[in-house]
This record gives structure tokens, C-alpha cells and sequence, in this order.
């Protein structure tokens, strides 16, 4: 379950409890779902109690404890709790997990894309400079990949001039000259160095297609092995054990038990025998990209870019390197070693290092940089 679908999620519950009678305000129209904060728990929190608390006359502990049963009741949702004036903490259940690996798998690289945006035009003017024409070309890509378009064009007053670029960056080659132009802020001045050009995991560009590349070359060296990733077309609770299989080294009553506990927890208490504790950042991360996507419209009026946040394509690329970093973490666990044979657990692994590849190959694509299967 993804953030835009747990947040449907939440305004769902919303509409049920105005239905029962049990709060008396408009349904809003969007409900903001994001990971806890300090002293939050669980996979993702909400602050919709606190939003709803004025137009329905009731104190926002008591909203949240009117919303938390019918959370708790939503599919996917395996516990919600209430930390601090009243935020919602939901954790999800094992399945949830497994459904997330099997959609991204399903999509691949077109993971995150919908046509949200269908029949919407934006218009971009953007002044005759290197960096300004990058940024719009990227937020083109992404604005397409939810069904809408991107005007460009060098007429009339300029709508989006981000820090200019100090040199020409062609020498650096197409994707090291992109991404120095995309990964900073647009505010930020960007660094046209040879550093862009290291084949080391200093360099954040090469670390992000290396990621990519090592989690192709997993799963050709799986296939020599005589094993692949779950197809994720079995029955529902064949994939459940699977991933369950993935995050929890051996299938004793203990670990079943923890199925129903958050997925975080889950991965972590698996991943923390073999890998940094960073490693549970992967399914979060996998689950947060299309949210990632959709900020590329801003509701909120942006100067210069009516509708679009210049930002987008930067979002998009510190992900992108936040997903690369964490796969590189579990991608040592996924083969088996030595004279262990591929088990479900080794299929599983390499189904959520597969969904990684899955999504740095759509993401670098989006923002206009190749993703090797080889380097």
C-alpha cells in the first residue's frame, strides 16, 4: 500500500464515520500521509484528526479515536495507535508488503504512473540556458507519466529560471551533465566537476546506476543458480509467505506471529542479522515513489510555474539515490552463500531487489538518464 493509497484510506474512514453520524464535517478533499516523526510509530502517520478537529466542534484526540476503528478495519491496516495531540500511527500487515512487491513488479519501470493529470496542459517558459531547459524537460517526463503535458517554449516572461549553470556541462556526457543539473535544488548552484564522471560510490549519479545494474546482474547470476524471484501469480498467501519468507529468515511459529506486526518491523528483524538497519528503508521507499511522482503538481501556488514545482525532478533524484543506497545494503543477501541451496527466502529477496531495479530504471528514465544493465 502506498502513501496515495493508505491516504485514500484515511478519507475513506472520514466519510464513513459523517455516514455513521459520529463526526459532522466535510470530507476533505485530500488527507496528508507521510512516515511518523519523532515520538511517531508504526509505517506512516496522519494528522487528519488535528485537521478535522475545528469543523466538527470535538477535540482532536476524540476524532482520532473515532477514525482509529475504522482504520483499523481497512484492509492492509494492521494496527493503529494514537501518539501526541492526535496523530494516527497506522502499521501495516505482512500482506501489504507482498502486495506492494507484486504490483511493482507487475509495472516495472511504469510503476507510479497514472493518468491523474489526463487533459492537463501546462505552459513553461523557460529562458535560453542549459540548466532551466533540463529541469523543464524533467518535469515534462514526469507530468507525462500521469497523463498530462508540459509546454515548453522561450516566449513571453520567463515562468521557470532555476540557478543557472557556471559552465557548460557537455563534457561531463548526457546523464553525468543531467543529473548535476537535476539533483541539486533549484535554488541551489549546481557543480559541473569531473567528479560526476568517478565510477566510484562517492559519485551519487554512478552509485544510482550501479545499484541498478548490480540488481540486474543478481538476478542473471540467480538464473545460472536454477532459481528466479516469486512470480507473484500465485495465491494470495503463497506471495504473503513469500515476502514474509523475505524479511524473516526461517518460517517458525514466532515469525508467523510477526507477519501482523509493521512491515518496518518485520524487515528489520530479519535484515538486522545480516545487513546495516537500513535495509528496512527499502519497502517505504518502494512505496513512497509514486507520492514522489505526484509532487511534481503543487496545490499551492509556486512562483513563476503555475501548478508545477520546480523541485520536482530533485525530489525524484534524492530518492532515487536514498533507493540506491538501501539496495545496495540488501542486494549481499539475496544469492545464496556457500553451500546453502536457494531457498524461498533467497526468492523473495531477489523479487524485492528486482522491484528496486524496477523503479531506478523508471525513475532515471523520467528524469532523462540511461539505466545500464551492465557497467
Amino acid at each position: 500500500m502506498t502513501p496515495v493509497e493508505l491516504s485514500r484510506t484515511v478519507l475513506r474512514a472520514v466519510r464513513r464515520a459523517v455516514e455513521a453520524g459520529e463526526l459532522s464535517v466535510d470530507v476533505p478533499a485530500r488527507a496528508v500521509v507521510a512516515p511518523p516523526g519523532p515520538g511517531g510509530r508504526g509505517d506512516y502517520a496522519t494528522n487528519i484528526a488535528l485537521q478535522l478537529a475545528r469543523p466538527a466542534g470535538q477535540p482532536p484526540l476524540r476524532v482520532a479515536e473515532v477514525l482509529r476503528s475504522y482504520l483499523a478495519a481497512s484492509e492492509g491496516v494492521a494496527r493503529v495507535e494514537i501518539t501526541g495531540p492526535g496523530f494516527l500511527n497506522l502499521s501495516l500487515d505482512g500482506s501489504a508488503a507482498a502486495v506492494l512487491v507484486r504490483r511493482v513488479l507487475g509495472e516495472g519501470p511504469r510503476y507510479g504512473h497514472d493518468d491523474r493529470l489526463a487533459g492537463r496542459v501546462f505552459a513553461v517558459r523557460v529562458p535560453y540556458e542549459i540548466r532551466a531547459e533540463v529541469v523543464a524537460d524533467a518535469l515534462a517526463r514526469i507530468v507525462a507519466a500521469q497523463g498530462g503535458r508540459v509546454d515548453v517554449s522561450h516566449d513571453g516572461p520567463v515562468t521557470l529560471r532555476p540557478a543557472p549553470a557556471p559552465e557548460d556541462p557537455a563534457p561531463l556526457g548526457l546523464d553525468a551533465a543531467r543529473w548535476a543539473l537535476l539533483h541539486p535544488a533549484p535554488h541551489d548552484r549546481p557543480r559541473v566537476t569531473a567528479d560526476h564522471l568517478v565510477q566510484r560510490e562517492s559519485n551519487p549519479v554512478f552509485r544510482v546506476r550501479y545499484a541498478h545494474a548490480r540488481t540486474r546482474a543478481v538476478r542473471r547470476n540467480a538464473a545460472d543458480l536454477g532459481f528466479g524471484a516469486w512470480s507473484g501469480s500465485g495465491p494470495h498467501d503463497a506471495v504473503t509467505a513469500a515476502v514474509t519468507a523475505a524479511v524473516t529468515d526461517a518460517a517458525t511459529d514466532a515469525v508467523m506471529e510477526s507477519v501482523a506486526e509493521s512491515v518496518t518491523d518485520v524487515v528489520a528483524a530479519d535484515f538486522g542479522l545480516h545487513v546495516p538497519a537500513e535495509a528496512h528503508e527499502l519497502l517505504s521507499l518502494l512505496a513512497d515513489y509514486p507520492r514522489i511522482l505526484a509532487t511534481a503538481v503543487t496545490d499551492v501556488a509556486q512562483p513563476g510555474t503555475p501548478g508545477l514545482d520546480a523541485g520536482a525532478p530533485s525530489r525524484l533524484a534524492r530518492h532515487l539515490l536514498a533507493l540506491a543506497d538501501v539496495t545496495l545494503v540488501l542486494l549481499p543477501v539475496v544469492l545464496p552463500r556457500g553451500e546453502e541451496k536457494p531457498s524461498a527466502a533467497h526468492r523473495a529477496r531477489l523479487a524485492l531487489a528486482e522491484a528496486a531495479g524496477a523503479v531506478l530504471a523508471g525513475g532515471l528514465s523520467l528524469l532523462g538518464i540511461d539505466a545500464p544493465d551492465h557497467l
